[in-house]
């Protein structure tokens, strides 16, 4: 009986095996694919707990974090040291006689692309990949959601070069898993105006920013950037790296605040309750600034001349051909926006410019985007610099931003806090590769990126 018993229940476990192994997949399946299968809320649980991991351990906020950090690929880089009492201008080092020739080599797996963004298909990946990855927000429940029109006004400027979109892929199913980019850039530092190139959209997957993945990007982009005997970069980031030419504080005016509220934007008071923020946000529906009006091509040449008398007042700034003028500049619908100010005799003496941003609004039962407004430039000389801000507040808020945000660079301190912005925990620090300084005040800035925070 014993026998039987042992036999029936061998037979009972093969077939329990058999049955198991009928559900086993052959083949190990993508880590990618497998997180792509769990429920939305999973993902971003999962999303967040990694994210939290990267830039928790890895990435400091502060000067005090940052003296405690170990920065083991900037110790090895051309940049100042954190802590170090600058008072000389110049290059740290010489640009090297023979530039590499091969790219540097990749993690086993991954091999480097470059990205053609005039191929539309090609250009709807790269959207799609750091809509996917470039997170906004620390709690991973804001997250951009770029389009094909501003990645194109974004990395294709006056003289861009396609080498300079750099891309790294899967070997085995061409899945592009990281990107870094660079643009031209003529920069103004004190009273050096240097040819360099400004760093955007460096972005690695979410899955995969524990491989060391960023400090063989930054190698690779500065070797391509090199073979154009350029030497220097400027670049914006929301942490501490060695080390800040200049760091300046967000801030954040509220158009939509009872939307605000529901979603718990950090850009908005948490203490007040919607009809009282309502109340307090209120805005005119008229402008006030006579001769105020959207800028047109024929005004390019006008904006040059007042740019170049503005930036003179700055320590740090970007001088614009007339190419670029109308490039960065010249209004494009729900994208950018650049509204100038005609004095009777026709000269200009003021400008105002914004760019726009959508980011999707995670899990939340209400709402699925936010739009976001961000301060691109403004100057006057002839014009209340208070008043034509509140004008642009107007402005945004008639075409259906939720949200304003600047820095407190230039004469921006002026009007932040009489036209109710709320200040952000959040920093923005400016960078120099390959060039030493003194450091800059945030108020002898006026160096505005084209996207204020990256990853």
């Amino acid at each position: 009986m014993l026998g039987d018993d042992d036999g029936g229940s061998l037979k009972k476990s093969k077939k329990k095996e058999k049955k198991q192994d009928t559900w086993r997949p052959k083949e190990r399946r993508d880590p990618i694919e497998m997180l792509n299968s769990l429920p939305e809320k999973q993902q971003q649980e999962i999303q967040k707990a990694i994210h939290l991991f990267y830039s928790g351990s890895n990435l400091p906020k502060t000067l005090q974090q940052a003296k405690k950090h170990s920065y083991k690929f900037w110790d090895t880089q051309p940049v100042p040291r954190l802590g170090d009492s600058i008072t000389t201008h110049g290059q740290i080092v010489e640009g090297e006689a023979s530039i590499r020739g091969e790219p540097y080599s990749l993690p086993q797996g991954f091999s480097w692309d470059t990205l053609d963004l005039t191929d539309p298909t090609v250009l709807k990946e790269l959207c799609a990949f750091l809509n996917d990855n470039y997170t906004e927000d620390d709690d991973n429940t804001i997250r951009y959601d770029f389009s094909l029109e501003y990645l194109q006004w974004a990395l294709q400027p006056p003289n861009w070069l396609s080498q300079w979109h750099c891309g790294v892929r899967v070997d085995t199913n061409k899945k592009l898993v990281g990107f870094i980019a660079a643009v031209p850039a003529d920069v103004r530092i004190h009273d050096v105006e240097k040819q360099m190139v400004q760093v955007k959209f460096l972005c690695v997957h979410k899955k995969l920013r524990l491989k060391r993945m960023t400090p063989v990007l930054i190698r690779e982009l500065t070797r391509r950037v090199n073979q154009q005997g350029l030497y220097q970069a400027v670049y914006v980031a929301g942490v501490v790296l060695p080390s800040p030419l200049s760091t300046c504080r967000y801030w954040h005016r509220p158009l939509n605040p009872r939307k605000l509220i529901e979603i718990r934007h950090p850009g908005m008071r948490g203490d007040m309750p919607p009809q009282r923020a309502v109340k307090f946000y209120r805005l005119s529906q008229l402008t006030k600034t006579p001769g105020l009006r959207s800028m047109t091509k024929g005004d390019v040449l006008g904006v040059h001349s007042l740019l170049q008398e503005n930036i003179q007042k700055f320590l740090l700034s970007s001088s614009l051909s007339l190419q670029e003028v109308e490039h960065w500049l010249l209004p494009r619908e729900n994208m950018v926006y650049t509204y100038v100010v005609e004095g009777t005799d026709g000269t200009l003496t003021g400008l105002v410019s914004f760019y726009s941003i959508s980011s999707k609004v995670l899990n939340h039962p209400l709402h699925a985007s936010i739009r976001a407004a961000h301060l691109l430039y403004i100057a006057a000389t002839g014009t209340n610099l208070v008043d034509l801000m509140e004008d642009t507040l107007v402005l945004a808020k008639s075409k259906g931003y939720d949200i304003f945000t600047a820095v407190d660079l230039m004469e921006n301190g002026s009007f932040l806090e009489e036209l109710r912005f709320n200040i952000s925990v959040q920093c923005l620090h400016y960078y120099l590769y390959n060039w030493m300084c003194p450091t800059v005040s945030p108020e002898k800035g006026s160096y505005y990126p084209t996207l204020l925070r990256g990853h």
